[in-house]
């Protein structure tokens, strides 16, 4: 089986595809995985097959510009401005992008398409070759359901005697609204290849035909289970897509240093997410972890740190694999993007979510609704005094610990990438039956 594995974004957004090419590769399939240069070392390194993509996309994100348009995200009218801007300016880009990723398909010659939400445009390369499609999300989307609302909208307290309602129906408004602007977006790519403008009542989880989309979700159901209702379509929850560490990996010297010689530190990182003042959140970290009397390792990249400028008790990391780092650590703070969210609680480890946006303040909830963490500290609201009583909080409370080692021996006895597998050699082999 060739399959083409689409995907585009943040290292969060593509680290747990190449982990599931890697498991299709190691069953014997063909994988290609089809996103921005910036990830080809790490593709083909482990060699599974690269198709390109632009990378404009992710480097407009990444401007000053960007990055204050995606911090505004559900802020003032002014910040609304600047996100819907950045989204008319994207527009063209994504349009290239589509260019791109239909050449790599056709390179790719496959039979079966997997692709991240952001990529829903390879629904429509696999209709136009003839092809099964599944669509492989990272968090709950696109599929209503009454027992929580969508990750990118507010959830109404517990018990609140319209909550099934609501919930059903923040899903159903994502679905109607991406559903209508993607079929915009992707009505001249339809045409240029030859194919019908999708019905007005088309969406984003059906073919042309009406037939439904299978669901590949790649997280844990013991941190977010499946909906009751039944599923239209072919759905399962696979557990986290965890990427390997490659055996010839060694800690830095410094690194190593730093943690045998003291009591275990907190991880505090945000990757992408670094907001419009990164220097007023490396400010208040750093008052935070000492109000805490914590030691703390800060991932590089977001705030303009130089290591001597630093405490002591404080080391700026660059680089080392979660899976590494995290079982040596006291808790992890990030902004509660999925793959970090999995990654800390594989490891067992108490969890401080300061959320930003879109499906962080979802997984936010969940760390605190499984006991695996304290209340999350929005980024809007983060403060040193707010942070250190978390980070107190998080570090000692004997029932966070307990709560967080349970859901990590959890996590860690699922095998998400070969369940994965499993279920796409089940679709391809319903179609060649058929």
């Amino acid at each position: 089986m060739k399959v083409f594995v689409a995907t585009i974004g943040t290292r969060g957004d593509v680290q747990p595809y190449i982990a599931l090419a890697e498991g299709l590769s190691e069953a014997g399939h063909a994988a290609t995985v089809c996103t921005s240069p910036r990830y080809e070392p790490m593709i083909t390194g482990r060699g599974i097959g690269y198709g390109y993509l632009s990378d404009d996309l992710v480097a407009l994100v990444e401007t000053p510009r960007g990055r204050e348009a995606i911090a505004a995200a559900g802020g003032a009218i002014s910040g609304l401005r600047s996100l819907f801007a950045l989204i008319r300016e994207s527009l063209q880009i994504q349009r290239d992008l589509f260019r791109d990723g239909w050449v790599a398909a056709q390179a790719a010659e496959p039979d079966l398409i997997v692709y991240h939400p952001k990529m829903a445009i390879a629904l429509h390369y696999a209709e136009r070759l003839g092809i099964p499609a599944v669509m492989a999300p990272l968090f709950p989307t696109f599929r209503p359901t009454g027992a929580y609302p969508h990750p990118g909208l507010p959830q109404l307290p517990l018990g609140h005697r319209f909550g099934t309602a609501y919930n059903r129906a923040t899903h159903r408004l994502v679905v109607g609204a991406v559903s209508a602007a993607s079929r915009r977006l992707f009505a001249s790519w339809r045409k240029s290849e030859g194919l019908p403008l999708r019905p007005a009542a088309g969406d984003l989880m059906h073919r042309d035909d009406g037939s439904p989309v299978p669901l590949l979700n790649g997280w844990s159901r013991h941190l977010a289970p499946e909906p009751p209702e039944q599923p239209e379509a072919p759905v399962t929850t696979t557990g986290y897509w965890f990427l390997r560490r490659r055996d010839e990996w060694r800690p830095p010297a410094a690194l190593e240093q730093f943690l045998n010689t003291g009591p275990p530190p907190v991880y505090v990182g945000f990757g992408s997410m670094a907001g419009r003042r990164p220097e007023r959140t490396t400010r208040i970290v750093l008052d935070a972890l000492q109000r805490a009397g914590l030691r703390g390792v800060l991932a590089n990249g977001w705030g303009g740190l130089a290591a001597d400028e630093l405490p002591t008790s404080v080391h700026l990391l660059d680089e080392a694999p979660h899976d590494w780092l995290f079982p040596r650590i006291a808790a992890v703070v990030h902004h509660g993007g999925a793959g970090t969210t999995a990654a800390g609680l594989r490891a067992g480890r108490p969890t401080v979510v300061c959320p930003f946006f879109g499906d962080q303040p979802f997984w936010a909830q969940r760390v605190q609704e499984y006991g695996a963490g304290p209340a999350p500290v929005p980024q809007k609201r983060l403060t040193a005094e707010r942070l250190a009583c978390a980070l107190c909080e998080a570090t000692k409370s004997p029932e966070i610990h307990r709560h967080a080692a349970q859901l990590g021996a959890k996590i860690r006895s699922e095998d998400g990438v070969t369940n994965a597998v499993a279920f796409l050699e089940r679709i391809s082999s319903v179609r060649t039956a058929s």
